[in-house]
């Protein structure tokens, strides 16, 4: 990697020991969906994972809610998660699963989806959008956000930004209905009145779907009867990671290696600054700033039991591939993650939720403990 590369990872830590990141084990290693030998691959799965969008605590932004907050760090960890996995999916959806990121990037469909995360209020999912959006739903500026809240919060964000092309479904009690997401995401176009078309021809389009699962794995801490259901969920080809974390700490989980889970980490605090078309010094600096060498993991045992799992499906083809997968794999398993239905269950009454979104409060949360502010937090300064 370049200088710029190595000035934007000094952190307060200050040396260049190699990290322990990724296991030397024979065991496979699931990142996103996408196997890998921990052996042979090191170098590939370094470079995906430095290819994510890297959210982190900010400081020096312009300022935020009634107290004039000018920096997250402290109660914006679970926020900068959900802007995570949105990263993950506009990558998949503009560029690929496969795009690479490199400090010399300079993609305009990449420095278009990285501006939709900058510290501005104009930006789709600033923190600022992010939190102003909670807070119009009861959750104050500086407030806890569960993994349930973030994800409404990006659902009723998406609506707003026509550009990103994409629809998000957040399931309910556990369950997967074929039925909404059908309906959220078939779009039918009336082509009839083209001179070149049949009569009343209906072409149909899909829309690329975020569906998230929130989920509840136990009480203070995760039953072990779900560790390996959540290692399958790593492992399907829709995987766009869980937001998740430990007690008081969300961070985004992105694979598994054994019994591990590997993560990206929110908790640090780097200074606001615009990327905008990546020409300056500056500009390529801020820009590395979203992107972090190095992953890190724990066991799944130490996790808190509330996540949300969160799927892409780009075409309905992945959709039905996902499908398939819960059915015969995930549902199979002695405690079941989440079910999946056809129909929506007829006590749930209507679905108006995703006709009149700016008109719903869905924030039913199971994450509603005593949750203290987050102080793990590592200082990192660009030099």
């Amino acid at each position: 990697m370049d200088a710029v590369f190595d000035i934007c990872y000094l952190s307060s830590e200050g040396n260049n020991v190699e990290p322990d990141d990724i296991p030397k084990t024979k065991e496979n290693v699931w990142v996103l969906g996408k196997k890998y030998s921990a052996i042979q691959d090191i170098d590939r799965i370094r470079r995906d994972i430095t290819s994510i969008i890297w959210c982190t605590y900010r400081k020096g932004f312009v300022p935020i809610g009634d107290e004039g907050l000018t920096s997250d760090k402290g109660w914006g960890c679970m926020l900068r998660c959900g802007q995570m996995v949105l990263g993950v999916a506009l990558i998949r959806i503009h560029l690929s699963s496969d795009w690479v990121w490199t400090p010399e990037t300079r993609d305009p469909t990449y420095l278009k989806i990285i501006q939709r995360f900058e510290e501005r209020k104009q930006a789709p999912y600033s923190i600022h959008q992010v939190a102003l959006m909670g807070a119009s739903e009861g959750k104050e500026v500086g407030q806890w956000f569960g993994p349930n809240t973030v994800a409404q919060v990006m659902k009723k964000l998406v609506v707003y930004d026509k550009w990103s092309s994409l629809v998000i479904h957040v399931a309910l009690d556990n369950t997967v209905v074929k039925e909404d997401i059908l309906a959220q995401c078939i779009v039918k176009n009336d082509r009839g009145d083209c001179s070149s078309a049949p009569d009343n021809l209906i072409v149909t389009d899909w829309m690329p779907l975020l569906l998230v699962v929130p989920l509840r794995l136990g009480l203070s801490e995760i039953n072990p009867v779900y560790t390996e259901g959540l290692k399958m969920c790593f492992q399907c080809p829709q995987s766009v990671g869980v937001i998740g974390g430990k007690p008081n700490q969300a961070l985004y989980l992105i694979g598994c290696v054994g019994d591990e889970v590997i993560y990206l980490d929110p908790h640090t605090t780097q200074r606001s600054g615009l990327v905008e078309n990546k020409m300056t010094d500056e500009q390529k600096e801020m820009d590395c700033t979203y992107h972090c060498k190095y992953a890190s993991r724990i066991p799944i045992t130490v996790m808190d039991p509330s996540v949300a799992v969160c799927f892409l499906c780009r075409t309905r083809t992945d959709f039905d591939e996902l499908c398939i997968t819960i059915e015969q794999k995930l549902s199979a398993e002695s405690q079941p993650l989440f079910e999946m239905c056809e129909k929506r269950p007829a006590h749930w009454g209507p679905n108006t939720a995703d006709i009149d979104l700016q008109n719903t409060s869905l924030f039913t949360e199971f994450e509603d403990i005593d949750r203290q502010f987050d102080d793990s937090d590592q200082e990192f300064e660009i030099l």
